[in-house]
C-alpha cells in the first residue's frame, strides 16, 4: 500500500494489530471481570454463554493479553523512557490542555503522559496477571494459602479498577487530539499533526530520510 502525499509513516501494519489485539483483550477482560465482580452486574456472563463460561475464559483473555502486551512492550518501551524535556512538559502541563503546545518543550515520538500511560498499562498489567494466576484455581487450588487468595484478589480488583481507569484516559486524549486515532488505524499522520504534536520525532524522522 502506498503512503499519501504529505504523511508519515507512524505506526507498522504488525504493530496495529498487535495494539488492537491488545485493545480487544483489555475490553473483554474489563467485560467478564465485571460480570464475576458484583451480582449486579453478572448479567454480562450472557455476552460470554454464562457464569461458568465467563469464569474459565476471563483468566485465558488475561494470558493472551500479557502475550500481546509484552510484544507491544519491546516495540516501543525504547521510545518511553523518560527524558528531562517529560519532566518539563508536564511543569507546562498546563499550556498543553489549553492547546497551547508552543510554550511546551518539543515533543519526541511519545508525549510524558503517553509515557505515564505506558508504564502505568505495565506495572498494572503485571500485578493482574500476577495475582490472577494465585487466584486460577483450576490450575493453581493448592498452590497458595486462602490467606494469599484473598490478599491476591484484592489487589487484582484494586488493579483492575486502576487499569479501566488508564484505559479511558488513553481513549480520551486519542479522541481529544485530533489525527491520534487515524495513525492507529491507517498507521500514517500528517505533517502538520507531527509539527503540533511530536515536533521533535518530525525533526528525526526527517533527518533518517
Amino acid at each position: 500500500m502506498r503512503q499519501p502525499p504529505g504523511t508519515l509513516a507512524r505506526y507498522t501494519t504488525a504493530a496495529r494489530i498487535n495494539h488492537w489485539v491488545t485493545a480487544a483483550c483489555l475490553i473483554l477482560l474489563a467485560l467478564s471481570g465485571m460480570a464475576l465482580f458484583h451480582p449486579s452486574l453478572f448479567f454480562l456472563t450472557a455476552l460470554f454463554g454464562g457464569g461458568a463460561d465467563t469464569r474459565a475464559i476471563h483468566p485465558w483473555f488475561g494470558s493472551v493479553l500479557l502475550v500481546s502486551f509484552a510484544l507491544l512492550f519491546v516495540r516501543f518501551v525504547r521510545h518511553n523512557l523518560w527524558e528531562r524535556d517529560d519532566t518539563r512538559w508536564m511543569v507546562a502541563i498546563r499550556s498543553v490542555l489549553a492547546n497551547d503546545e508552543e510554550h511546551a518543550p518539543e515533543v519526541g515520538r511519545y508525549n510524558a503522559g503517553q509515557k505515564l500511560v505506558f508504564w502505568g498499562m505495565t506495572v498494572l498489567i503485571l500485578v493482574l496477571f500476577a495475582s490472577g494466576l494465585v487466584i486460577w484455581d483450576t490450575y493453581f487450588f493448592g498452590a497458595t494459602t486462602i490467606a494469599q487468595k484473598r490478599i491476591a484478589q484484592l489487589a487484582h480488583s484494586l488493579a483492575a479498577v486502576a487499569i479501566i481507569g488508564v484505559w479511558i484516559v488513553h481513549v480520551y486524549a486519542a479522541l481529544w487530539v485530533r489525527g491520534t486515532v487515524p495513525a492507529m488505524t491507517r498507521g500514517v499522520v500528517s505533517a502538520g499533526w507531527s509539527w503540533r504534536h511530536h515536533r521533535k520525532w518530525l525533526r528525526e524522522s526527517a533527518q533518517r530520510r
